[in-house]
């Protein structure tokens, strides 16, 4: 039996180092890095004097969406002065047509060729998404946005419709709906038939998938309440630089082997057993920041770095509560579980209060802020995790093997 807790042990700390070893080369390759660490590209809009705070907001609103349906998280997208909005964004493929998606309006309207009527608009629009159509030899109709409407949206357009198949023949100009956006046509189909489904089509104009999931992306976010011009735009290079990075990262080193030496020295057994407890936090906070497709930026690596801290901090409050136990007398094995209950509410309050903090900031904190506490939440989370549940796992299965007798080991 005792033999068996040991092989646990050894185990345990066998798989942390493999999953170590695999997923942090993975995480450094697939981390999507921060304007700040990688460059991008910098937006500023201005809206008309006057503007609403009610219709910057929507803008600001409607621009998030559509950065984020290009595939890019964590843009930066704040107000600058009264009727300005700054954009950030790192890591485009493509700035210019992300600018574009950025400032074009997208008001969309059907309208009626022989009355100028406007049938519908964007606000009846349900879904868009971009298509391509193999079958046709025509390269206009190749590549278009599929529009759905909703029950308004579908019920005016069947008027419609209906109503000019009755009036024209088949051929008449008038017998048509011009598809607008932005106040430039984009088509004037000819309605063949009523069409009563609450779907159409628009092509005619795109020549590749990018072009009609961008316009699908730019529908689907909404129009902007305002119209935008952009007064400033450029790229921004890597604030840091890779220079500057390397030498972080080093600093980094060595204050983990700092860290290391300091616990090694005043705890021992259990500061090594710390150090594997943080390899695991590392490996766990690593990998949800680059499986929830975070943006790392500076922000996000001081919460990083914070969180290592307060984990550190768990594991030193539960070694002191065990090296007073074993001063008291008590041996190992009811030291350790007393160590941890006493340890436990100490670092559960102090936890919690740091929670509620981070909470706070990404409710009401801008994206930059968000990102830092969002890193800290996760880092709060796993540490608790490492340094009471894992680190109690080792250390009881250790002590039940019996081949620690020496409190010296301990601190003690």
């Amino acid at each position: 039996m005792q033999g068996k807790r040991l092989a646990t042990v050894i185990a345990t700390i066998l798989l942390v180092a493999v999953l170590a070893a695999l997923v942090l080369p993975l995480c450094k390759d697939h981390a999507k890095l921060g304007l700040d660490l990688q460059g991008g590209v910098m937006v500023l809009l201005e809206a008309p004097e006057g503007t609403s705070q009610e219709d910057m907001d929507g803008a600001m609103m409607v621009i998030e969406n559509r950065i984020n349906g290009l595939g890019v998280s964590e843009p930066e997208v704040r107000q600058a002065g009264t009727n300005r909005i700054s954009v950030e964004i790192a890591g485009l493929d493509d700035p210019e047509e992300a600018v574009r998606l950025i400032g074009t309006t997208a008001k969309l309207m059907f309208v009626r060729v022989d009355t100028g009527e406007v049938v519908l608009d964007g606000n009846n629009l349900k879904k868009a998404s971009g298509y391509m159509n193999q079958e046709t030899v025509d390269p206009n109709e190749r590549y278009g946005v599929n529009l759905q409407f909703d029950a308004a949206g579908a019920q005016a357009f069947s008027e419609a419709t209906t109503d000019l198949c009755n009036k024209y023949a088949y051929g008449d100009t008038n017998r048509s709906i011009a598809i607008v956006l932005d106040n430039q046509v984009l088509s004037m189909p000819s309605v063949k038939q009523p069409i009563t489904g609450g779907e159409c089509q628009i092509s005619g104009s795109y020549t590749t998938m990018d072009e009609v999931d961008n316009m699908a992306t730019l529908l689907n976010s909404g129009a902007l309440p305002v119209d935008l011009q952009i007064i400033e735009k450029r790229t921004v290079g890597a604030q840091l630089g890779s220079d500057a990075i390397s030498k972080s990262v080093r600093a980094a080193i060595i204050g983990l082997v700092v860290l290391a030496l300091f616990m090694l020295l005043l705890y021992r057994l259990p500061g090594a057993i710390a150090l594997v407890a943080l390899t695991f936090y590392i490996v766990i906070l690593a990998g949800c920041m680059v499986g929830l497709k975070m943006t790392i930026t500076l922000s996000s690596i001081a919460g990083f770095l914070l969180s290592i801290g307060m984990g550190v901090d768990a594991n030193i409050i539960i070694y002191e509560r065990i090296k007073e136990e074993l001063r008291a007398g008590k041996t190992l094995r009811v030291a350790v579980e007393s160590g941890f209950k006493k340890a436990f509410s100490t670092i559960l309050d102090s936890n919690v209060t740091t929670l509620i903090a981070a909470i706070v900031l990404i409710v009401l904190g801008t994206s930059t802020i968000r990102g830092f506490a969002i890193t800290l939440t996760i880092g709060i989370l796993a540490s608790m995790f490492t340094a009471i549940t894992f680190t109690k796992f080792i250390l009881k299965n250790l002590v039940a093997a019996n081949i620690i007798k020496n409190t010296k080991l301990f601190g003690a």
